[in-house]
Formats: C-alpha cells, structure tokens, sequence
C-alpha cells in the first residue's frame, strides 16, 4: 500500500541518515534559490502586481510543462501567491478560447506573452488540472479562475471529449487504449507523460461521467510502463509506440526520439512518486533499480545517450543534474534493508541518493528543466511531494 491508503510518506533522506534539520535547510535554499535567487539562478519572474512565469532558460520561453511543473511545486510548498500569480499567467497568455485547440494552452508562449505556437503539449495539462485539484482541497475553491477544482474538471473534459459531437480538434487520450498522446491526435504515446498516480486521483475528482475512464487510464499506463521500460536496462525512449516500443520515425523537425534522452528521464521518477502514492505495482516498479543497476557506480557513465537495450550514442547528456534527480527518486521503488552487500537493492539505491543529496542545483543557461526535476526530487525524496 501507499501513502494514498496509509497516510504516510516515506522520507528517503532519513532513511539514509540525514536530520530534518539538514533536509528542511536544503529544501529551504533550494526553494529561495529557484524562486527568489539572482537573474543568473532563479527560474521564476513575477510580473506586475498579480501574475508571473517561469522561464526555460535554455530558450527563452514559458512553456506549459514549466507553468503546470511551478504550481505543482507551490501548491506542495504551500506558496499560493505563487500558484495563483502562475496560473494567472497562463490563463491570461496561454489558454486558448476558440479553435481547434479552444480549451487547451499554447504550449510555448514568449516571456511577454505573445504565443510562439498554438498547439498544446499534455503534460502541461495533467499536471495544471492536478495542481488545480491540490489547490483546491489545500486553500478551498475562490471566485473567477481561481475556482480551481471547476478549472481542473474543465481541463480534463477537454483532454477526454474534443473531437467528440462536433467539438473542434482532438482529444489528448487516445480513447481507445487509454494512453495520453505525444499531441492531440497524435499515433504514438511518450513514456514520461504518463503519470497513473495522477489519474487515480482524477478518477475520484473528475467529471463523474469520466471517472471510469481515468480507472481505466491509470491501469493503462502502469501496464504500458512495463513494457516501455526494458526488461534489462530499465531505459525507456523519449516517444514510444502505443506497444511500448522506441518511436523511431523521424518527426517533422528532422529528429528521431527513441533514445533514452531528455523527456525519457521523468519516467523513473514518475514510477518512484506512483510507488510512493499507491504501491500498485504491475511489473513497472522494478525499471528504476534495473536503469542504476545499468548506469553503474560511476556517474560518469551516464554522461551520454543511450538506445534502450544500453547500446552507447555518440552524443552527451544534455541534463546530467535531470537525469541524476530522477533516477535517484526511483529509490521511491526500493524498500530499505540492513544488508552490508555494496550491491544489495537498498545499497545500489542508496548511493544514488546519496549523489543526488550532494549535488547542487544546475547553474547556467540550461539549468530550468535540471532544475525543475531537482526541486521535484527533493520534495519526492523527503516525504514532502504529497497527496491533498
């Protein structure tokens, strides 16, 4: 059982040895640094008296994975001016009112406001709808938009019914297999997108007409997590095939995404939190120990790309911080043990932590999604990413 049915979370950091004192000041710098640091360190800007953003530094944008990502992190870190000014933001510049995309948010948008694309990117809207959810069970329903729970049902019945009695444009779950979409409509799936934790809640929140559909959807994605995930290395692809394989055809852009690359590092972390929430495992909660067991004792093996049977790419990580917070909140999935074998399940986990836990946050022009995923591990690790 989980923290759903029990109530309790499990704090990693403790587990290895470290005080509160020492995790609740780390979590603390962590937060003021990302938040509220210089230009050169923080990812959040607010604007004007009621809204803000968060930027990708890489390139210069608000995206809907960050927007969505910055309110999940207030609404845990109990930070509702942030939230709401967040949320603002995006239904001011983001959201979209008529179209093909009328009910879903521009997935990238400049820091002024002015949309770069109209198309929408569902990892954004799993995560507002479950903040939206959190926020609502945490400070209570407002007026406006920030009636958040009515905001999240709206959310979710536009990423389950668009497309359906004349409504413009597609939904973002294919409604067949029940597995979130890369982009609406879309024929293929991405591994880091699918977050079964999250839809057993949005199968007690939802529309009640939906309700059995995210039943369904959580199933779904524990079952297609099993086979994303390879049964020796653990690495699972950027984009997959509903089937569970790597998506290897070239998108529009020129790019093929069945490595394990980028968006491929959330999964053990999603795995690690699903773990940590409900503990209903079907197969999936053994790929984070197989992916540290194969990225070895030496992080610097997992400086470059991989193929997901471990086959080696001539190409480097370009979020070696990402990729180190979400494997080692894959510990989520490893019960702790006595043993003194270096290389027992517990140890292996532990050392991965372990490295996390003295690793600073990421400096520099690229360290908004490293960044993003470190804060989200710190709260998983301590026991601090939970349940309202």
């Amino acid at each position: 059982m989980g923290a759903f049915d029990t109530g309790e979370y499990r704090n990693i950091f403790a587990e290895i040895g470290k005080s509160e004192e020492e995790i609740e000041a780390k979590l603390r710098d962590a937060v003021n640094t990302f938040f509220y640091g210089s230009e050169e360190e923080r990812i959040y800007h607010p604007v004007g008296e009621d809204m803000g953003y968060l930027e990708d530094t890489g390139n210069h944008d608000a995206r809907t994975e960050g927007m969505s990502y910055g309110m999940m992190m207030c609404v845990q870190l109990d930070m509702k001016e942030e939230f709401d000014r967040i949320w603002k933001w995006s239904k001011t510049y983001m959201y979209m009112e008529e179209g093909e995309n009328e009910g879903y948010f521009a997935w990238s948008c400049k820091v002024n406001g002015e949309k770069n694309a109209h198309g929408p990117a569902p990892d954004g809207e799993e995560y507002y709808a479950m903040a939206l959810f959190f926020a609502s069970h945490r400070w209570g329903d407002g007026e406006g938009i920030y009636a958040y729970s009515r905001e999240a049902q709206n959310i979710l019945k536009a990423c389950v019914h668009k497309g359906e009695n004349g409504r413009p444009g597609a939904a973002m779950w294919n409604r067949e297999n029940k597995q979130i979409l890369f982009v609406p409509g879309s024929p293929f799936t991405d591994p880091s997108y699918h977050l079964p934790h999250y839809y057993e809640l949005f199968a007690l929140w939802a529309d009640e007409e939906d309700r059995e559909f995210w039943k369904q959807a959580a199933r779904a994605s524990r079952e297609y997590l099993v086979k994303a995930c390879h049964p020796v290395t653990g690495l699972n692809p950027e984009y997959g095939e509903f089937d569970g394989s790597p998506m290897n055809r070239k998108m529009p852009w020129g790019h093929t995404h069945g490595q394990f690359y980028s968006d491929a590092y959330r999964t053990a972390a999603n795995i690690g939190l699903d773990c940590a929430w409900f503990g209903k495992d079907e197969g999936h909660y053994a790929a984070p120990l197989r992916m540290m067991r194969f990225l070895g004792t030496d992080l610097e093996a997992a400086r470059c790309v991989f193929e997901v049977d471990g086959t080696p790419v001539d190409r480097t990580v370009l979020h070696p911080v990402g990729l180190l917070a979400t494997t080692a909140q894959g510990a989520l999935t490893v019960e702790k043990d006595d043993s003194t074998d270096p290389e027992s399940d517990w140890n292996v986990a532990r050392r991965w932590v372990e490295w996390f836990w003295n690793q600073p946050l990421r400096k520099g022009g690229r360290r908004y999604y490293d960044n993003c995923l470190y804060l989200f591990a710190l709260l998983a690790l301590s026991g601090k990413y939970r349940i309202y």
